[in-house]
C-alpha cells in the first residue's frame, strides 16, 4: 500500500494524495503507520474471510427453509423477547454503575441516623440518591424497573422457548445455558434487594441465611460462605455488594455472549 496512489476503478487509474481530503490521507497515514508495526490489514482480511466462510455454513431457519415468512409473522413479537431482556441488562448494568459512585454498603450508623432512628450508612447513601442527588430519583428508578423488566422478560422468554419446543435438539445445551442465566438473573435480584439494608432488605437476608440451613449436609458451610455466618451482619451486606457488583456483571455478561452466539450459530428455531 502506497500513500501516494489510491485505486480508482471510475477513471482507470490512480488517483494523487492531493485529491484526497484531510480526513482520507489522516486516516491512510494511520493505517500505515499502524499496519508496519501490528499487520492491521492482514488480520482484518483473516477475520473478513473467516466471517464469509462461517456466514455461508449458517443452518437457515425453519421460516427460511420453509419460506413461512408470511404464515408465522404474528409469532415474530414474541422472539423479540432475548433481545428485550438484554437490553433491559444493558440499561440496568449502566445505570447500576452509575449508582456505585453514591452508594457505600456499610452497615454502621449513617448519618442520616438522628432522622431515621436505626438509619445505616447504606440506607442513607440510599436516601441522599432518592432525595437529594440531582436525578437521582429517577436514576434509582430506571436502575430499579429495568431490573424488574429484564426478571420478567427472561421468564417470559423461556415459556416462549419451552412452549414452541425450541429447546430441542440441537439447541439443549443452549437451553441448558438459559436455566442458568435466569437462576443467576434470580440472584441479580436478591443480591440487590439487600442492598439497601432496610427492613425488607434485613428479613429478606434473614430468610437466605435460614433458606441456606436448611440444605442438607453443606447448609452451614453455605450460610458461611453466602453471608458470613448463622447472623446478618457487616460480612453479609458485603457479600452481597460484592456478589451484585463484582462477580455477576462479568459472569452473565460472558454468559449471555455465549448465549447469543450459539443462537446467531443454529439460527432461530421458529414454531413448526
Amino acid at each position: 500500500m502506497s500513500l501516494e496512489k489510491k485505486d480508482d476503478h471510475d477513471h482507470g487509474g490512480w488517483m494523487k494524495t492531493k485529491d484526497l481530503t484531510p480526513i482520507e490521507k489522516g486516516f491512510l497515514t494511520t493505517l500505515i503507520y499502524l499496519d508496519k508495526r501490528l499487520r492491521i490489514v492482514d488480520y482484518l482480511e483473516i477475520m473478513e474471510n473467516l466471517y464469509y466462510k462461517v456466514n455461508l455454513q449458517m443452518p437457515k431457519s425453519h421460516t427460511e427453509q420453509y419460506n413461512l415468512d408470511n404464515k408465522f409473522w404474528y409469532w415474530y413479537p414474541l422472539y423479540t423477547l432475548g433481545l428485550f431482556s438484554t437490553l433491559a441488562y444493558g440499561v440496568a448494568a449502566i445505570s447500576g454503575a452509575i449508582l456505585g459512585f453514591y452508594y457505600s454498603p456499610s452497615t454502621a450508623a449513617g448519618a442520616c441516623a438522628s432522622e431515621i432512628s436505626g438509619a445505616t450508612v447504606s440506607y442513607c447513601s440510599i436516601a441522599f440518591i432518592m432525595r437529594d442527588l440531582q436525578f437521582g430519583f429517577m436514576l434509582r428508578s430506571v436502575h430499579r424497573w429495568s431490573a424488574q423488566v429484564m426478571v420478567a422478560a427472561v421468564f417470559l422468554h423461556m415459556l416462549r422457548v419451552y412452549f414452541t419446543g425450541s429447546y430441542k435438539e440441537p439447541r439443549e445445551l443452549n437451553w441448558i445455558l438459559g436455566i442458568v442465566l435466569i437462576s443467576l438473573t434470580m440472584v441479580f435480584g436478591y443480591t440487590g434487594y439487600l442492598l439497601p439494608w432496610d427492613q425488607l432488605a434485613f428479613w429478606a437476608g434473614q430468610i437466605g441465611v435460614e433458606m441456606s440451613l436448611s440444605i442438607p449436609l453443606a447448609g452451614e458451610w453455605v450460610a458461611q460462605l453466602l453471608f458470613g455466618g448463622f447472623t446478618l451482619s457487616q460480612s453479609t451486606l458485603m457479600r452481597m455488594y460484592i456478589i451484585h457488583v463484582f462477580l455477576l456483571p462479568f459472569v452473565v455478561t460472558t454468559l449471555i455472549a455465549i448465549h447469543i452466539g450459539i443462537v446467531w450459530m443454529q439460527g432461530i428455531a421458529e414454531p413448526h
